[in-house]
């Protein structure tokens, strides 16, 4: 079939105001980092599931491959199209409804378009905690977050969105819809698809809707914020939180000096607590379930026992709402401020935890040698063991220049190093095609062998999102 004739037939399925093919299609042809623009065939918004169906047969019978896209903020160029203009974007944000909030069953099903932060909003209404927090989640959709098992600032308590995830809508490559929307905690009947499609990134299935686990509220959430001399201190400071607090643990942010000198020098509007005070700085989360005394006794004993063990410089625990939300508002504002500095080389890595003072300290010698005057802006999720392990140019550099010439060497020694501590690199980003052919030097041949075997089983023509995760042969 003709292009012509592709657009007629998708403007059939969902109507002709919700194919674009003119204007400004920006939004959804350029990855969020501005790294890529692409070009697209068409960008197809369907409403509701039997209409994705319906876009993915007539595509896959016409030969058209199709990129499937929920907010597009993602870092590693995995949801916008090629610069081919025969590809099809798939929008998923007019799926958007939160279908039920199940209370006695602690779940909620959503659909794929549903922006996270609304989902969070509509269970909090009903008395109930949607976990998921990230950076992103005022624009994220739950579909990308489920589709790049996203993570974010409550991993080291609730886990990613694939251990929030308990059944999937999803409509395969040959347009048949399965229904898994069990909302099920045990299920042993055979192979459990779900976990083949949360984190595919788009390649094996395209998730439409999802039953989630939900939580009751906490009667109270406190926020801290300490200085520590060290990484070695805070990861001391980690194994006491674990010990003090126990389940009430929900974050632990690690920001060094240099992340947070970006936030004071671009947003100086923020107090950012403890300026030359050390070398790293804390952000940690204690949520309870009795009361705001009882929490707040707990915190307290956890940053005693730290001064006295010498883990923690000083903190300060805030007060109220606002003075958490300024805190928490530093720890997310360090992108933003990497961003204002100028391009950077960024790693998205994860180590265990308990080896993350020694790579580091390796890293930042090597990089250091190699590339003399680099600036790095290391900060990320400690409580799980994710750093945001990124490379600014030095202060005098032309950052494009800087990015274009040395992204691959620095790459190179970075993952070589994560190699070697048996990490990941690519720990809550997703593989997409920023990471696709690195991937092929760090995967395990039997690993990589498996995810082709996969991916030519469920989709053998390719239709779904090509040339993101892997390359193929």
């Amino acid at each position: 079939m003709e292009k012509a004739g592709v657009v007629r037939a998708l403007r059939a399925i969902v109507g002709g105001p919700h194919v674009l093919t003119e204007g400004d299609l920006t939004a959804y042809e350029q990855d969020w980092r501005k790294r890529e623009r692409g070009h697209a065939l068409a960008v197809v918004r369907p409403a509701n599931t039997r209409e994705v169906a319906e876009v993915v047969k007539c595509c896959a019978a016409a030969g058209v491959s199709i990129v499937p896209q929920g907010g597009n903020t993602g870092m590693v160029v995995g949801s916008t199209p090629d610069a081919s203009g025969t590809q099809v974007v798939l929008s998923l944000q007019r799926l958007n409804r939160v279908r039920v909030v199940d209370g006695a069953n602690l779940t909620v099903t959503v659909e794929a378009g549903c922006i996270l932060q609304t989902l969070q909003e509509a269970c909090e209404a009903q008395g109930f905690l949607f976990p998921l927090s990230l950076a992103a989640e005022g624009s994220c959709t739950i579909g990308g977050n489920l589709a790049t098992n996203a993570g974010g600032t409550q991993v080291v308590r609730y886990g990613n969105t694939r251990e929030l995830c308990l059944g999937l809508e999803v409509v395969t490559a040959q347009g048949e819809i399965w229904d898994g929307l069990t909302g099920l905690r045990k299920d042993n009947t055979g192979y459990d698809l779900r976990h083949l499609f949360v984190g595919s990134e788009g390649t094996l299935g395209i998730i439409t809707a999802a039953t989630m686990k939900l939580y009751p509220l906490p009667v109270t959430q406190l926020t801290a914020f300490a200085a520590v001399p060290s990484l070695d201190a805070a990861v001391q400071l980690l194994g006491l939180a674990h010990k003090h607090l126990n389940a009430g643990l929900t974050g632990f942010e690690v920001m060094g000096d240099f992340a947070l000198g970006l936030v004071r020098k671009h947003f100086p509007q923020q107090k950012v607590p403890f300026e030359g005070m050390s070398s790293y700085c804390v952000v940690l989360e204690n949520s309870d379930q009795e009361s705001e005394d009882h929490a707040r006794q707990q915190l307290e004993r956890l940053l005693e026992a730290a001064l006295e063990q010498g883990c923690v410089l000083d903190a300060v625990v805030a007060e109220n709402l606002a003075q958490a939300r300024a805190l928490w508002h530093i720890r997310e504002s360090i992108p933003l401020a990497q961003a204002q500095e100028g391009l950077n080389i960024k790693h998205d890595i994860s180590i265990a935890v308990s080896r993350i003072p020694s790579f580091v300290q390796e890293a930042d010698a090597a990089l250091q040698v190699a590339f003399p005057g680099v600036r790095l802006v290391n900060y990320g999720h400690l409580g799980d063991g994710n750093l945001h392990y990124n490379v600014q140019a030095p202060v005098d550099a032309d950052a494009e220049v800087f990015l274009t010439t040395l992204e691959g060497p620095i790459n190179t020694l970075v993952y070589a190093l994560v190699d070697q501590y048996r990490g990941s690199i690519s720990a809550e980003h997703g593989i997409g095609s920023l990471k696709r052919d690195k991937l092929a030097h760090h995967k395990s041949p039997v690993a990589l062998g498996a995810m082709r075997a996969i991916k030519t089983a469920l989709d053998p023509h390719n239709t779904l999102n090509p040339g993101r995760v892997l390359r193929r042969e």
